[in-house]
């Protein structure tokens, strides 16, 4: 008998306040390590968003495969958490390393006064903590690149507009998996990160919601151990649909002229049976992930995922 999955968070969700010029974005590194030219391009690209940068202590740091000691790098994310002067907190990347200090976030201060929280990967540790809290957050690219993004306005209009932020912006056109419609909340994020929290106290449960997968790096066998394992620990009870994003880096994968490999199309086979496993809704290629294409995603408010259309449409406001 697979687990029980946790409590849905409480309804309607926490909506952190919007984004607006000015903005004070408190830049973290939960995870791993970066370069300061990295550092340097996410002040440069909040700057150029309208947005004041305050940059954690640490986030020059560097202890191995991690941004700083666990406790430099909590303390950082805490002090983010609790200045009431700071109006959202964006990751700087992913990597490893944010499990290690999620435990001991205190969050009480986002109970009532939610703020935006920004980031993939990794980060997706951080995001099922507050999709337990009923907190939206934000399934995003890292600010680390330079120069203006075509997303932009898509981001702006996500963060900053108090209302529907309607079909997320599709470069290239998704691939149908499974046919159908459905409508939940949001969840989800990396599927490594799914995966590793399925039976610890974060686990994300998908009953009654559309989940949002990504990864990097995977060949089509791990991706379905992946998928196996969360359906084990019912994380996939009661799911109703399936978005999932781009699985870049498929080892074997990276044939010109967007044509896929072998391994590529074995990925692709895994996500379709999963999908019609379990009857839902289902589409892969979104713009979202370790690709070129990504787009911020509000995780906890309500979707509407056409996979006849290959459209996956915000239908409620993401923030206040």
């Amino acid at each position: 008998m697979a687990p029980t999955p946790p409590p849905a968070p409480p309804e309607p969700p926490r909506r952190p306040r919007r984004l607006r010029p000015g903005s004070r974005i408190a830049l973290v590194a939960p995870a791993g390590p970066l370069a300061s030219e990295r550092v340097a391009a996410a002040e440069a690209r909040c700057l150029a968003l309208g947005f004041e940068p305050r940059t954690g202590r640490c986030v020059h740091m560097r202890h191995g495969f991690l941004a700083g000691p666990d406790a430099d790098r909590l303390a950082d994310l805490q002090a983010a958490i609790d200045d009431p002067e700071v109006d959202a907190i964006w990751a700087l990347r992913g990597g490893y390393g944010t499990v290690r200090i999620v435990d001991d976030l205190v969050l009480d201060r986002l109970l009532d006064d939610p703020i935006a929280f920004l980031g993939f990967s990794d980060n997706t540790a951080i995001h099922a903590r507050l999709a337990a809290l009923g907190i939206v957050s934000f399934h995003s690219p890292h600010p680390t690149t330079t120069g203006p993004s075509p997303a932009d306005d898509w981001f702006r209009r996500v963060t900053g507009v108090a209302e529907p932020a309607g079909a997320l912006p599709t470069p290239v056109a998704p691939t149908r998996l499974n046919g159908g419609q459905a409508e939940g909340r949001l969840a989800g994020g990396n599927l490594a990160l799914l995966s590793s929290l399925a039976g610890t106290r974060d686990a994300v449960s998908g009953a009654g919601r559309i989940l949002v997968i990504e990864d990097v790096g995977e060949p089509a066998y791990r991706i379905d151990r992946m998928l196996v394992q969360l359906r084990r620990s019912g994380t996939l009870d009661g799911v109703r649909g399936l978005a999932f994003g781009t699985f870049t880096g498929v080892p074997g994968g990276g044939a010109p002229d967007g044509v896929k490999t072998l391994a590529e199309r074995a990925v692709e086979e895994v996500l379709r049976e999963c999908a019609l496993d379990l009857g839902v809704p289902a589409i892969m290629g979104l713009p979202i992930g370790h690709g070129a294409d990504n787009v911020v995603v509000p995780l906890g408010v309500r979707a509407r995922l056409d996979a006849q259309q290959g459209r996956l449409e915000v239908i409620e406001p993401a923030v206040r």
